[in-house]
């Protein structure tokens, strides 16, 4: 595998350009939507863009961002980008290889604060012991793993991608972790590749086969987990506009999200917000910088519409077991259930469909658990992996 030594570098004329589509947006009207019942609140949304045009330093971003080393390769006609930080542990111990995949609308950014602690775990109180070789990749078709030109790529594809990545970087066996798109994913790597993983961690729990109808039988909540019935299919009802969008149709709002900052960054903001654990102030979770970071790598990059199709190529592809054994994840899983997650599973069914070793329910958190609560994320990745030796 060829990779190639990469630094962002975004033209100044390209945020002159962005600068100038602020200052010219065509405002919608919006009122009686102080909730934000009927999506992003236009109040909110306004100062925030005010911030994006007088304040915010992409420059500053930039740097943070480029002072991990990051590579780009091309597999199967795909072009990936990476972040690739080897851990510093103890003699005699290698460090565990780890890729952790992101989802939507996320970027490979999500990880920022779990980097430093996991490659270099002594110098931020932990145990060296406990160091990792983290790889950081960005979902083909999101962020710099652009221009994406080959259609057909989703959850299902995408571990076959992250196989050829770690076997090229030198690790033919690894761990795994992922929220989002990246659950579906490390989950795929641990029913086809349960070979290659040391381990598969994740923080959503959804059936393989959720987009051909796959469901969990209601049977297996306990009544203490009764309530979560409802609330799972509360985000289904309410939530799921975006999904059954980007599913359908994801080109259509492709061509006005690409063209207009603010409609990108409404499409985002609103997620964030609803998706976090942030009880209706989106920034208690989030810095206005961090929300605009997010889209700002949306945004440069010009990859919400393949983001997006992302959805399409999952719906219109049904996945395909690789085997019929039980569990259907049969690498070793932990699950770290965040108590504002979009869905979360009951733990019979999870025992039944995962080689389910560790179950950590956590008091706080959301969707965005990386960026909402990485002390406890880091935490139960270090004692997962730590028990398998």
């Amino acid at each position: 595998m060829k990779t190639e030594n990469f630094s962002i570098a975004i033209g100044d004329d390209v945020l002159a350009d962005l600068k100038d589509r602020l200052a010219r947006t065509r405002w919608a009207d919006d009122f009686a939507n102080e909730s934000w019942q009927y999506g992003t609140n236009g109040k909110y949304l306004r100062e925030l863009v005010d911030y994006w045009r007088d304040t915010y330093d992409w420059r500053q971003h930039e740097r943070a961002i480029n002072a991990w080393p990051q590579f780009r390769t091309v597999i199967d006609d795909v072009p990936i980008h990476f972040i690739h930080v080897r851990g510093k542990g103890v003699a005699g111990k290698q460090p565990t290889p780890l890729i952790m995949t992101h989802g939507w609308p996320w970027t490979f950014w999500d990880f920022q604060k779990m980097i430093g602690p996991l490659t270099d775990p002594a110098a931020h109180g932990g145990d060296p012991a406990d160091a990792f070789d983290v790889v950081i990749p960005s979902l083909p078709g999101y962020g710099f793993s652009t221009p994406l030109r080959k259609a057909g790529l989703n959850y299902m594809t995408t571990p076959d991608l992250w196989v050829k990545l770690m076997e090229g970087l030198g690790y033919p066996r690894f761990a795994a972790h992922g929220g989002d798109w990246g659950a579906f994913i490390t989950a795929q790597l641990g029913h086809k590749y349960a070979d290659r993983l040391i381990g598969t961690h994740f923080t959503l729990m959804v059936p393989l086969d959720m987009f051909t109808g796959g469901s969990v039988p209601v049977e297996d909540y306990s009544p203490e987990e009764a309530f979560l019935i409802k609330r799972n299919a509360d985000f289904f009802l309410h939530e799921s506009g975006y999904f059954a969008l980007q599913s359908s149709k994801p080109q259509t709002p492709a061509f006005a999200l690409n063209d207009s900052p603010v409609g990108l960054c409404a499409w985002i903001l609103e997620k964030r917000r609803t998706w976090s654990d942030c009880g209706g102030n989106v920034e208690s979770r989030f810095s206005k910088d961090d929300l605009l970071t997010t889209v700002m790598i949306y945004w440069l990059t010009q990859s919400y519409g393949t983001s997006a199709r992302f959805y399409y190529e999952a719906a219109h592809n049904p996945w395909q077991p690789s085997h019929q054994r039980m569990p259907v994840v049969e690498a070793p899983t932990a699950i770290a259930v965040f108590h504002n997650e979009l869905v979360i599973q009951p733990r019979r069914w999870a025992e039944r469909y995962y080689n389910l070793k560790r179950w950590t329910a956590f008091p706080a958190g959301g969707h965005f658990a990386p960026m909402e609560e990485p002390q406890a994320l880091i935490g139960d990745l270090r004692a997962f992996f730590r028990s398998l030796g």
